[in-house]
């Protein structure tokens, strides 16, 4: 008889969310801001952000039903850290890091709707970091890192390689940030790749938790981070990859600092500083900042300017964009691409791809991680 076993026995697992219910139209859904969640979190963006794809179902199905996003999230994440409701066998480290990975997801889902800087979403983030390096500690393929940079700390998540061909950051935009990355993070790793997910200023934990906003002087945190990656042995070229907004920055970053040999820009804006009023997604942007003046937000946000044609991206450039994306066009994207004038530049194109190319995965990070890989393997050995 194996380890713990008492004798023959069925066991039942009870789940509540409604498959058919995960997936109905948004605007079946009653309450307002459930609606707002549905449509901004689908299922290919929920799993990329770590969440797996049964406790999506739960999540989206019990919503679209009447529940609370945060509510549900929350209790969510709980039943991913209680004990298993059967025992069948002891519980393997593999399987406690899944589950702890599983439950900062659903923690980091569970504040996704949440606009403004409170002391309970520092709260949250905080538990969510806390979870993932426990799980880390398990898997022992990444590791907790803090920068002081001259605006403060900014935290990442360090993946590092044996006999790295390169190192690159990564960064996300206005929501999605650095723990939400790892599904780049480890093809990058396999490809030999050291990845920094990072939450820059204004991100993550560095501004939930150690209050490190988007300031004017943001390329200085930058600059940091690269002097840090940089100093790290041994010395291998470095890239950068922006997601969402990220990618405005990311191109800025590529413009001013002779460091990064490498960029790629996947779904950023070309005017990152663009009007939007009192929105929702203004009010995002302005948490990021920590001001309390709309004006004085966009201001800061217009400072990463990703296209100069006095001062272009000389590096090779990699644009990836979705021919679905509502939020940035085609057109848009094909201003970021010209932004270059190197002749090794890419613009790939999914036909039917959303915002980040979140509902093409595995191919749009197959992609990123082979071009990185290979343009940081040719800068080394070009001996940059």
């Amino acid at each position: 008889m194996s380890a713990g076993a008492a004798g023959p026995a069925f066991v039942t697992r009870r789940f509540s969310g409604q498959r058919d219910a995960a997936t109905a139209p948004v605007d079946t859904v009653e309450l307002p801001e459930s609606q707002a969640a549905l449509r901004q979190m689908s299922m290919e963006r929920l799993m990329a952000y770590g969440v797996h794809h049964a406790d999506a179902i739960e999540l989206r199905g019990r919503v679209a039903t009447g529940e609370l996003w945060q509510a549900v999230a929350t209790e969510l994440a709980e039943t991913c850290l209680a004990p298993a409701d059967f025992h069948v066998s002891p519980e393997t480290d593999a399987t406690r890091a899944n589950r702890l990975f599983r439950a900062s997801a659903l923690m980091r889902m569970s504040q996704m709707m949440m606009v403004d800087n409170t002391p309970e979403r520092a709260e949250i983030f905080a538990a969510a970091g806390k979870l993932y390096g426990q799980a880390a500690a398990l898997t022992g393929d990444r590791r907790r890192v803090e920068i002081e940079t001259p605006e403060g700390i900014v935290i990442g998540w360090f993946f590092p390689v044996r006999e790295p061909v390169g190192r690159v950051a990564i960064i996300g935009g206005i929501e999605g940030w650095a723990m939400d990355f790892d599904h780049l993070a480890v093809p990058l790793a396999q490809r030999g790749v050291e990845t920094l997910l990072l939450d820059g200023p204004g991100q993550g934990e560095s501004r939930m938790v150690h209050g490190t906003y988007l300031t004017h002087d943001w390329p200085a945190v930058y600059g940091a981070v690269f002097e840090a990656l940089a100093a790290m042995a041994p010395a291998v070229p470095l890239g950068m990859i922006g997601n969402s907004m990220g990618g405005a920055f990311a191109l800025h970053l590529a413009r001013t600092n002779a460091r990064i040999v490498a960029v790629c820009n996947n779904g950023g804006s070309p005017e990152p500083g663009v009007d939007l009023g009192e929105s929702t997604m203004a009010r995002k942007m302005r948490a990021h900042t920590g001001l309390t003046s709309f004006v004085e937000a966009r201001q800061v946000w217009a400072s990463a300017v990703p296209i100069d044609p006095a001062a272009p991206v000389p590096c090779p450039m990699l644009v990836v964009q979705g021919a679905r994306d509502p939020i940035i066009t085609a057109e848009a994207a094909q201003a970021m691409f010209e932004a270059g004038v190197s002749e090794d530049r890419y613009m790939v194109t999914f036909d039917d791809g959303d915002h980040c190319i979140y509902n093409h995965a595995d191919d749009k990070t197959a992609l990123i991680g082979d071009w990185m890989a290979s343009r940081l393997k040719a800068a080394q050995h070009a001996g940059h």
